[in-house]
């Protein structure tokens, strides 16, 4: 107990989401601080990935996804970073609409506006749940309005029928009376290997990672068993934006979603169904790729 030498752990982010509290909750639970490590959490330069930042040394764990390393092999590149543990092992996605829907079927966003995000996992996962939900994506009035900000900006106008986001952007949009959150695409199709811990294979042989992985596996039980008010209390200081209720509340959705199940590993069930949310979309990949891109966590 209590080590003397303490190690500054450097950890990156494309943002800060309460979809990926696993990750938050190492240092707003004090779970890395017990390990001898003092976290430092950023998010990534513009122009810069989590990988990026893995490969140049400014950081040491980046939160990622498996999708990730598809990317390189389509390069004709091997995955430089692997990813190693799960963040959430399903979509995190909701869809808002105007108008509470205690009957929501995927089939009435046929010829309906929706403002959907188009990054491409996302974008993926949203064509895969209709699809697995008999809903021609085809079908939909699309509506690519770029950034986060900018698309919850549109909605909050007066444009489009629906809004595809990450939580905890619909539940404020709710909170603040512009919208009512009607479906959950990760509840659409169920497990897959959405987001991930990535980091370098060297890393991933240093006591660091164990200290790390220790503490990782101990957030992921808190998470799990905490009260969904006392995470968003921890957590509250990177959501500046958000009421602390409606971070709680959004928070309490993830836990009863599934996302964040304890088993840290990413499976290779969970993996093969991403690989089919990608074949939907043309990007064919075989299920062996999973040891190019995927590693066991640190100490296994």
């Amino acid at each position: 107990q209590g080590t003397e030498h303490v190690s500054r752990i450097n950890i990156k982010f494309t943002r800060f989401s309460a979809f990926y509290t696993p990750l938050l909750a190492t240092a707003a639970g004090g779970f890395l601080k017990d390990e001898g490590l003092e976290p430092h959490l950023a998010i990534c330069e513009e122009g810069k990935s989590a990988i990026d930042a893995l490969l140049d040394g400014s950081a040491h764990v980046g939160q990622s996804a498996p999708a990730q390393g598809l990317g390189s092999l389509e390069k004709g590149e091997a995955p430089k970073a692997v990813h190693f543990a799960q963040i959430n092992e399903r979509d995190g996605f909701f869809l808002t609409g105007r108008a509470p829907e205690p009957d929501f079927s995927w089939a009435g966003l046929a010829g309906k506006k929706v403002i959907v995000t188009h990054g491409p996992q996302p974008l993926a996962m949203f064509k895969y749940a209709c699809k697995s939900q008999g809903l021609d994506y085809g079908a939909i009035d699309a509506i690519d309005a770029g950034k986060g900000p900018a698309m919850d900006a549109l909605f909050r106008s007066g444009e489009g029928d629906y809004i595809h986001q990450q939580g905890a952007a619909p539940q404020q949009l709710a909170a603040d009376g512009v919208g009512h959150v009607v479906a959950s695409v990760g509840q659409a199709f169920g497990p897959c290997a959405f987001s991930s811990l990535a980091a370098t294979r060297e890393w991933l042989e240093t006591d660091m990672a164990l200290a790390f992985m220790r503490a990782y596996r101990k957030t992921r039980a808190w998470i799990n068993e905490a009260p969904a008010a006392e995470i968003a209390a921890a957590e509250k200081e990177w959501f500046p934006k958000i009421d602390k209720a409606v971070l709680a509340d959004c928070i309490g959705f993830y836990q009863t979603l599934g996302c964040w199940a304890p088993h840290v590993e990413i499976t290779r069930a969970a993996f093969d169904v991403t690989l089919d949310v990608f074949r939907n979309v043309g990007r064919d990949h075989p299920s062996s790729v999973y040891d190019a891109i995927v590693a066991p966590p640190p100490g296994e």
